[in-house]
């Protein structure tokens, strides 16, 4: 009897272990990431403790948000690696040599310089388009012309798809160069706003080409009054983390885990599962 007792606990437990190991390694759903802070003196486990979102914007509320219609961003900005960078690298082809630098996340409210090299990733909760959209902001507030910066035919060969699990990199590993530089057009310059759109089916009326391309100011606002209002934003309380090799590869062939580190900001809307239309204020240093 207690042989027999023993294999079935046995049975239990390694039942318990697949399943586990399972989840873990089964492609995560975005929302189930977004730990946000507990409560003061509450345990939550090391694990949950390490992916910890505060709310950026009190006023939307968290309730009723519609898995589907997640978007997670990450801003990374390059610095050169050293010998003691555990992170993953990214080859840089620079004056006919390779050079290795570090992608490190920075936050929403990291100050830039100029020069600064960056990149941006993006995760969808469900497939679909994605769409990003280039404004300068100057220091009495008005805004540049809204410029298409992805897609176009020299960043993923011009392909826009987002897929779940996936990240898109804009630019990707194999673009040339695999980054942005920030510059600032005039002295008076302040920020960049980058606008990032994920859609159900492809944009009417956008033409993908080899360049970055203007658009209709009038175009630009009706997508923005259609798909960002309550828009939401959480955001990880710590920056700084390099690069790891799961991010490396899930924009390739392999998709993002449970156990894979979670995108810098994640954003929500309550109620709605339309294309999503997020903000983003990337400032310079004064």
């Amino acid at each position: 009897m207690k042989v027999i007792l023993m294999f079935v606990l046995l049975g239990l437990i390694t039942g318990t272990l697949v399943v586990a190991q399972k989840s873990d390694e089964a492609t995560r759903k975005l929302w189930d990431t977004a730990y946000i802070t507990p409560a003061a003196g509450k345990n939550t486990g090391r694990r949950r403790a390490s992916r910890k979102y505060h709310i950026a914007t009190p006023n939307v509320p968290v309730d009723n948000v519609v898995p589907e219609s997640v978007v997670g961003v990450t801003i990374w900005r390059l610095r050169p690696a050293g010998r003691a960078d555990s992170g993953e690298r990214i080859i840089v082809h620079d004056d006919n040599a390779a050079k290795e630098y570090v992608p490190e996340r920075i936050s929403a409210n990291t100050k830039l310089n100029a020069g600064d090299r960056v990149r941006i990733s993006v995760e969808a909760a469900r497939n679909g388009y994605l769409y990003v959209i280039d404004r300068e902001q100057y220091a009495d507030g008005t805004l540049g012309e809204p410029y298409l910066i992805f897609p176009t035919t020299r960043t993923l060969g011009g392909d826009n798809q987002v897929k779940v699990g996936k990240l898109a990199e804009i630019p990707a590993q194999e673009d040339n160069p695999p980054f942005f530089t920030i510059r600032k057009s005039r002295p008076e310059q302040v920020a960049e706003m980058v606008s990032v759109l994920v859609t159900p089916t492809p944009l009417e009326d956008v033409q993908i080409t080899d360049k970055a391309q203007k658009l209709s100011e009038a175009q630009v606002a009706k997508w923005e009054q259609s798909w960002s209002n309550s828009v939401g934003r959480l955001e990880m309380e710590t920056v700084g983390q390099a690069w790891t090799r799961e991010e490396k590869d899930a924009a390739g062939t392999r998709a993002l885990t449970a156990s894979a580190p979670p995108p810098q900001m994640l954003f929500y809307r309550p109620k709605s599962s339309e294309a999503m239309f997020v903000k983003l204020r990337l400032s310079y240093r004064r």
